[in-house]
C-alpha cells in the first residue's frame, strides 16, 4: 500500500478578528514542529491575504472554507475560485456540514463548487458525512455513499485523487461526542473500500481521508494512528495554538 502523507488542516470557521487571526499564524509559525504531515490553515475570507502572505515560504498551506459556484457577476457577498487563488490559497473546503446544514448545499451544488475550483487549480477538501438521526437509524453508510457517488465519482480518477475528503461524523461536532476509534476507522475503511469499487485499488491507496469529528489534543494520538486516517480537520482545537501544534505532533 502506498504511503500517504499525513495531513492536519485547522479550520478557523467564522472565528477571529483580523489581527487576532494574523498573531494566531505568528504563534503557529514560531511554534512548528518538525513533522511530516502537511500544514494546513483554513481561516476566514477576510483573513486570507493576509495569512497567505504571512507563511509564504513556509511549509504551511492556505485553504478557503467555500466558494462560489460562479465565475464573477452580481452575487453580492459571494467569493468566487479565482478570487481565492489569488489571495495566495492553495485549498478550498467544500461541503462542510455546517454548510450543508445551514445553508441547505445540495450535492449537486456541490459538485459544481468542486469543478469551478478545480477549473482555477484549487485543491478540494471534500466533507462527507452522518447526522445523529442517521447514524441511529443505521443508514450512515448510505449517506456517505450517496455523498461520494452524488459528487466525488462525477470527477476523474486523477481528480478524485488530487480530492482529499474529510468524514464527519456530524453528531459528534460540537456536542462533546466523538465517534470512537473503531467507529472512525470503520468509516474510513467503508470510504476507501467505495472508491476501490467505483475506481480502482491504486485510486483508492492514493485518496487522503481526514477525520473531523471533534478531534484535539487528549483524543489525536489515539485517531490519527488508525490505518486508514490520514490527518485530521480540526475545527475549535485549531484556534488555540497550543492545541493545534500538539495535534501536528501527534501526526508523526
Amino acid at each position: 500500500m502506498q504511503m500517504r502523507k499525513k495531513i492536519i488542516a485547522g479550520n478557523w470557521k467564522m472565528n477571529l478578528s483580523l489581527s487576532e487571526g494574523e498573531k494566531l499564524a505568528d504563534v503557529i509559525m514560531a511554534e512548528m514542529p518538525a513533522t511530516t504531515a502537511e500544514v494546513i490553515i483554513a481561516p476566514s475570507f477576510i483573513h486570507l491575504a493576509n495569512v497567505s502572505a504571512k507563511v509564504r515560504g513556509t511549509s504551511i498551506k492556505i485553504a478557503a472554507q467555500n466558494c462560489s459556484q460562479h465565475n464573477a457577476g452580481a452575487y453580492t457577498g459571494e467569493v468566487s475560485a479565482e478570487m481565492i487563488k489569488s489571495s495566495g490559497a492553495y485549498y478550498v473546503i467544500i461541503g462542510h456540514s455546517e454548510r450543508r446544514v445551514y445553508f441547505k448545499e445540495s450535492n449537486e451544488l456541490l459538485l459544481q463548487k468542486i469543478n469551478k475550483a478545480i477549473e482555477y487549480k484549487l485543491k478540494v477538501i471534500y466533507c462527507i458525512g452522518e447526522n445523529l438521526a442517521q447514524r441511529e437509524a443505521g443508514n450512515h453508510f448510505d449517506i456517505v455513499h450517496e455523498q461520494l457517488k452524488a459528487v466525488l465519482f462525477n470527477l476523474s480518477a486523477q481528480a478524485t485523487v488530487d480530492t482529499i475528503i474529510a468524514y464527519e461524523p456530524v453528531w459528534a461536532i460540537g456536542t462533546g461526542k466523538t465517534a470512537t476509534p473503531e467507529q472512525a476507522q470503520e468509516m474510513h475503511a467503508y470510504i476507501r473500500d467505495t472508491i476501490k469499487t467505483h475506481y480502482n485499488a491504486d485510486v483508492a491507496n492514493a485518496v487522503r481521508i481526514l477525520y473531523g469529528g471533534s478531534c484535539n489534543e487528549q483524543n489525536a494520538a489515539s485517531i490519527l494512528t488508525l490505518p486508514d486516517v490520514d490527518g485530521g480537520l480540526i475545527g475549535g482545537a485549531s484556534l488555540k495554538a497550543e492545541s493545534f501544534i500538539s495535534i501536528i505532533k501527534a501526526a508523526n
